[in-house]
């Protein structure tokens, strides 16, 4: 199965892909899609939506994990993210992909085993699973962090749908 994980942002949204074979994760790739703040915010919104279409037609994904993002500094960043996260979110469905949300919390729990971990155990976690030769740049290390979520969810989500 393979796993785009996403880490929404109106600025730089992290993208993560991992496969996972029985019960190995494999690094596919990672990074960001650099949104410029000069531009209008739909010409924006339609960056990420773009860039993340050629990710999914390049790697085709089995499923896409989310972060659910519920804490913002303002209402207008929430609102910014909010809709960077809905453009992420179109482009998977578009695609025909199920699309899976998770809690930083829930993130941080599934990757280091706890969810008060701070993102530099989160991102050192996650060098160590995917045997990475260095630490990922920070919004895909969060990324990557959503995929492996996801990996290990994935049984009882299966579940869920089934229900």
């Amino acid at each position: 199965m393979i796993i785009l994980g996403i880490d929404p942002g109106s600025r730089i949204t992290g993208y993560g892909l991992i496969s996972k074979q029985g019960n190995r994760l494999i690094h596919l790739d990672n990074g960001a899609i650099f949104t410029q703040s000069a531009k209008e915010f739909p010409e924006r919104l339609a960056k990420i939506y773009s860039g993340l279409s050629v990710i999914i037609d390049e790697f085709k994904p089995d499923a896409v994990a989310v972060e659910n993002v519920f804490l913002a500094k303002n209402a207008q960043s929430a609102l910014k993210l909010g809709q960077a996260r809905g453009a992420a979110i179109v482009a998977a469905v578009s695609a025909g992909l199920p699309v899976f949300e998770y809690t930083a919390l829930q993130v941080k729990q599934a990757v280091v085993g706890t969810g008060r971990a701070e993102k530099v155990q989160v991102q050192q976690m996650i060098k160590a699973l995917l045997n990475l030769p260095e630490i990922a740049q920070e919004d895909a290390s969060d990324s990557l962090a959503v995929a492996i979520c996801h990996a290990h969810s994935s049984a009882m989500n299966a579940i869920r749908m089934r229900a």
